[in-house]
């Protein structure tokens, strides 16, 4: 089939903007063995043995999806007319292979994550109702992040603070799905300082007294161990507390933002101008769900972290992904998949109060890909 009737099929069934990625010289579109036929109730099933595309690039506001490559096979997609233009109901694949995958646009995030962000950016507003916020608390229990559970690893951050003319190494190191603030180090010019959690908070105690760098609304929260001082209820601590990650982890994203106090202080929010970070953890496998997303990781998996600039974004990094029993949720769509594993990395900026990401897939595979598009209301709420 050629070039300009395959990129038509698909500018019509996406309803998006189909173009040329970088290269156009290599930009390459092909579909081999293709039937259809009609639906009794008035769909078209289009059925194609082989689906190719080599440089492409889809548009769809605000999103944009480039592909480098990409190599479907087995593709099953059901298309209807709405006012006189097809577009895609639902598509599905057997299997497929993809590299040079780059998706970007606005980072939307779900209510509950965007409260947290809020109060820590010091938002007065940020416990004002807000569209969606009904499906965030409905949504309060679809945290589960298991792979923290066995967490391995190193965090380090350089702290370059100006006003106070010294820098700062920071160290915190992840055993067994915990951090134990016995053994994270903050090493500076004089004497070092310590960090801990204690029921108002994690701190840093420095020569010059203790500092807080986040703030609970309550206490006490699942998953954290607090701070014990010395016997006779005396000054010295004579443990800093453990925070374990994936208890601690899910139970704020439930719990959300609560009250005013809570989040980062404002002396954190400077300090995370002023800070790199770089480290390499090894997460376990299990169930990951948030809200409108769950897959479950096979294998432990080793990420890495960097950002120059913590208050201005971070990149992770992941040279092997494995999941399956994916499904995925957003307007009304549904999407997902029996298994799949890519070399990725993702991005995310800053920009002021919004967020951009940029997803790069190096390569990958999946099977039993699967989605189903349905619009969302007329509202903009999810549908059902």
């Amino acid at each position: 089939m050629t070039v300009s009737l395959a990129a038509s099929l698909i500018e019509l069934a996406f309803g998006s903007e189909l173009g040329a990625s970088g290269d156009a010289g290599r930009n390459r579109c092909t579909l081999d063995g293709v039937t259809w036929q009609s639906l009794p109730d008035g769909a078209v099933e289009l059925r194609v043995r082989r689906f190719e595309a080599m440089a492409l690039r889809l548009a769809s506001d605000p999103f944009v999806l480039e592909i480098g490559r990409i190599d479907a096979h087995e593709l099953v997609a059901r298309l209807r007319v709405e006012a006189g233009v097809p577009r895609l109901v639902s598509v599905q694949a057997d299997r497929a292979e993809f590299s040079g995958l780059k998706l970007h646009g606005p980072l939307v995030l779900p209510p509950r994550i965007r409260k947290i962000r809020e109060a820590s950016q010091g938002a007065t507003d940020a416990a004002a109702a807000t569209p969606g916020d009904a499906a965030g608390h409905t949504a309060a229990d679809a945290w589960h992040l298991a792979p923290l559970g066995e967490a391995e690893g190193t965090i380090r951050g350089q702290i370059t603070d100006a006003h106070l003319l010294f820098d700062a190494d920071v160290t915190v190191p992840f055993r067994g799905g915990q951090i134990d603030f016995n053994d994270a180090t903050v090493e500076h010019v004089g004497p070092d300082s310590r960090m801990g959690v204690s029921r108002m908070g994690v701190y840093v105690d420095a020569p010059n007294g203790r500092s807080y760098l986040y703030q609970f609304a309550s206490a006490p929260l699942a998953g954290v161990v607090f701070e014990h001082r010395g016997a006779l209820l005396g000054p010295w601590v004579s443990e800093r507390g453990k925070l374990q990650l994936q208890a601690f982890a899910e139970s704020m994203l439930r719990q959300g933002h609560r009250g005013p106090g809570h989040g980062l202080t404002q002396q954190a929010r400077l300090l995370l101008s002023r800070t790199s970070l770089s480290g390499e953890l090894r997460l376990g496998e299990g169930l990951v769900a948030v809200p409108g997303l769950q897959m479950h990781l096979e294998g432990r998996h080793a990420i890495g972290l960097h950002s120059h600039s913590v208050g201005r974004g971070l990149k992770v990094e992941m040279a092997s992904l494995a999941a399956r029993d994916a499904a995925a949720a957003w307007q009304g769509a549904q999407m997902g998949f029996d298994r799949a594993t890519a070399k990725l990395e993702i991005e995310i900026l800053v920009e002021g109060p919004a967020m951009r990401f940029v997803l790069d897939v190096e390569n990958g595979t999946v099977a039993g890909l699967r989605m189903d598009l349905q619009p969302g209301r007329p509202d903009g709420s999810e549908g059902g």
